[in-house]
């Protein structure tokens, strides 16, 4: 049979002319991620749940994290089990270790961020949730200890959905950003349709978040082994009523040097916290052109990503929609001011229908420009019989950089990524570390997918491993930028990124066919800016910042 379709059945493998579906022979078919009942009565069963790449065990293979839900009648009984660890045993196989690592908590689980938190050189992980968040931290033996309450992050009675870690201060620790999304009593939910706030297209829906109260977000300080909590007093609490959180992103927004705080606000406007130094905010939103749209609309903003997309060094800002609206890029002009670009770029249009949730720029074809794919679900099950042509399930949009700052949306054309599927949670890693980015989807009430990439073997790349020594260890919030005859790259490190969710640690860049040796140079969180002239593709170079701090 051609490249370009090939269906194995005996392994259950299906492929195309860029991607597998590996999550069967991989060993991840048997995880469920129970969200509530398959009918989606109530709003707690419809956003989670995330996943992240982790390299727990430090051996140089990524292993795979997926967030776990449950049902509100075992919440009763203490819930579910709220994350998964799959060891990465090589050879494109994953063994379930949770049990062995230590991961037994219980509740109901919605997002994940990974960083190393006390720099010890092991990373640790926060996994959010409907009642109270987790932290658990890595002994550096196999096994993960849970420390929340005694970190001070549990959020206990809160409902958080996404969280993001970085250094606010630039002291050299990570501290941790949780967003809340609604203000909810499990045992007292509003039934469906039980008021105008819960009609849907004249269908009886499930209710919220509009006409519901905000659960508020909270900015963690860390300490050394624990966090303060300093929402108020660094005026993220103080000067701003609480939204409808659901991802916040950690990165220099206006070039400055100072980590700012993003939040992806559904169906309220986004927040914008500029950094202004001695841990204190100011909400600058809707004057940086993030807080809505170009129509002057909010939306449904879920998931949210930052990188550079049309080479001019400046990252910008990727956000997923509700259906019947668009998702939306804005580009940076700098100095902390942002257009939407949306329409311009071509990459609002296709999402029309769909409502997307996770959402990566990566370039999959390491042609040197960045893509950008999404994954997508709707929230109400009765969308099968909804007029206007949008589903329940639905396939993953693939946006391939034309050049010029303009996509085209290729996902429609291909077999493994139009499959339909209720996703959320989306990470890109290098699991096989083969050199391009493979995708991780977490799904509700079904097995997640772990989509390979097949790239063109004449095409290269460059992975970039950060280790900081003044700067937190683990680099976050330092900016990379690949210099080569054609062009430059821009790449930054975040922890907690797309929709409730950890990508590969390693900063990926595609170099394109000529195989020319490149440049990277490293902004580090501290301020030193460091160099490696004459870089040669196809390989994962270690980038350790100069100067000792620890």
């Amino acid at each position: 049979m051609s490249r370009l379709l090939t269906l194995v059945l005996a392994g259950r493998i299906l492929a195309s002319a860029g991607w597998t579906d590996v999550t069967k022979v991989a060993g991840l078919a048997a995880f469920r991620n129970p969200q509530g009942s398959p009918a989606k009565d109530y709003i707690v069963e419809s956003i989670g749940g995330g996943c992240a790449w982790i390299d727990y065990d430090r051996d140089g293979r990524l292993d795979a994290l997926l967030v776990r839900g449950s049902t509100l009648t075992r919440l009763k009984q203490g819930g579910d089990p709220v994350i998964a660890l799959y060891r990465n045993r090589g050879g494109g196989a994953f063994e379930d270790v949770t049990v062995k690592a230590g991961l037994v908590a219980r509740g109901w689980g919605m997002g994940v961020a990974v960083a190393d938190y006390d720099n010890d050189g092991w990373p640790d992980f926060v996994v959010t949730g409907l009642t109270r968040s987790y932290l658990f931290h890595n002994e550096g033996n196999g096994a993960f200890t849970e420390r929340a309450v005694a970190a001070g992050v549990a959020r206990q009675g809160v409902w958080s959905a996404g969280a993001a870690f970085g250094d606010i201060d630039l002291d050299g620790k990570l501290d941790l950003y949780v967003a809340g999304y609604v203000d909810v009593n499990p045992a007292a939910l509003p039934s469906r349709g039980s008021s105008a706030a819960c009609i849907y297209k004249d269908a009886a829906v499930f209710c919220g978040p509009r006409g519901m109260k905000p659960a508020a977000d909270a900015l963690f300080h860390n300490q050394g082994t624990a966090f303060r909590d300093v929402s108020r007093e660094s005026g993220i609490a103080a000067e701003s009523p609480a939204m409808f959180g659901l991802q916040p992103l950690i990165a220099d927004f206006d070039g400055d040097g100072r980590p700012d705080i993003f939040v992806a606000n559904d169906s309220t406007p986004n927040y914008l916290f500029r950094n202004e130094g001695h841990l204190r905010f100011r909400e600058v939103g809707i004057g940086a052109g993030v807080a809505v749209n170009m129509d002057g609309r909010a939306q449904a903003s879920m998931g949210a990503d930052f990188a550079d997309y049309d080479g001019d060094g400046l990252p910008d800002l990727a956000l997923t929609n509700f259906s019947e609206d668009t998702n939306t890029l804005y580009r940076n002009l700098g100095q902390g001011l942002f257009e939407d670009a949306s329409w311009t770029s071509k990459f609002g249009p296709p999402s029309w229908l769909l409502l997307g949730w996770g959402v990566k720029l990566f370039d999959y074809d390491l042609d040197g420009r960045l893509d950008i794919v999404v994954a997508n679900g709707h929230v109400y099950p009765e969308a099968d019989r909804f007029r206007g042509g949008s589903s329940y399930g639905q396939r993953l949009l693939l946006h391939r950089a034309l050049g010029g700052g303009r996509f085209g949306e290729i996902g429609s054309a291909d077999n493994v990524l139009r499959v339909p599927m209720n996703a959320r949670g989306l990470a890109t890693g290098d699991f096989d570390n083969d050199g391009d980015l493979d995708l991780l989807i977490n799904n509700q009430d079904g097995p997640p997918r772990l989509l390979r990439n097949d790239r063109s073997p004449d095409t290269h790349w460059l992975e970039v491993a950060l280790t900081g020594s003044i700067s937190n260890r683990d680099g976050v919030g330092a900016v990379v930028t690949v210099h080569r005859a054609s062009g430059r790259s821009t790449a930054v490190r975040l922890a907690g990124d797309s929709y409730l969710s950890s990508s590969d640690p390693r900063l990926h860049f595609g170099l394109g066919t000529s195989g020319e040796p490149a440049a990277v140079e490293v902004r580090w969180p501290a301020g030193r800016v460091q160099t490696a002239a004459s870089v040669h593709p196809d390989q994962v170079i270690r980038m350790e910042e100069p100067g000792t701090g620890r």
